[in-house]
C-alpha cells in the first residue's frame, strides 16, 4: 500500500466516523430537532436514543480493526434501513435518500486499501 493510499484511506475513514459520530451523539442526547425529524421520517421518538447507543456500538466495532468488517458490514444493514425510510416519506434522491450509500462509501473504500483480506475476496482489477 502506497502512503498516498494509506492517507486517502484515512481520510475517508475519519469523515465517515466523524459523521457517525456526530450523529450518534445527537440521538443519544435525545434532542427535540432528532424527535421531531424522527416524526418527519415516521419513527417513534421513544426510537431515538436506542438508535443513537446501537450507533455507538457499531463505531466501536469499526474502530477495532479485528472486527472493522464486521463493523462495516453492520453498519451497511442499518445505513440500508435509513436510505428505505428516506426513500419511504419522499425525500429528494441525491440529498438525502443515496447520502447513507455516501457514508458506506466513506466506510468500505478504506477498509479495501488497507486490508489484504478483503481486496482478496473482492479484487476490483482484471483477472
Amino acid at each position: 500500500m502506497s502512503r498516498g493510499q494509506l492517507w486517502t484511506a484515512r481520510v475517508m475513514a475519519t469523515l465517515a466516523v466523524l459523521f457517525l459520530t456526530f450523529d450518534a451523539t445527537i440521538h443519544t442526547l435525545d434532542l427535540q430537532v432528532v424527535k421531531d425529524a424522527s416524526v418527519q421520517l415516521g419513527l417513534p421518538e421513544g426510537l431515538m436514543v436506542q438508535m443513537g447507543i446501537l450507533e455507538a456500538i457499531l463505531i466501536v466495532l469499526y474502530l477495532v480493526p479485528r472486527t472493522a468488517i464486521l463493523g462495516a458490514v453492520l453498519w451497511t444493514g442499518y445505513l440500508g434501513g435509513a436510505i428505505l425510510t428516506n426513500l419511504r416519506v419522499g425525500l429528494p434522491l441525491f440529498s438525502h435518500v443515496l447520502f447513507p450509500t455516501y457514508i458506506a462509501a466513506l466506510l468500505w473504500i478504506p477498509l479495501w486499501i488497507r486490508e489484504p483480506r478483503l481486496r482478496a475476496l473482492l479484487p476490483f482489477r482484471k483477472v
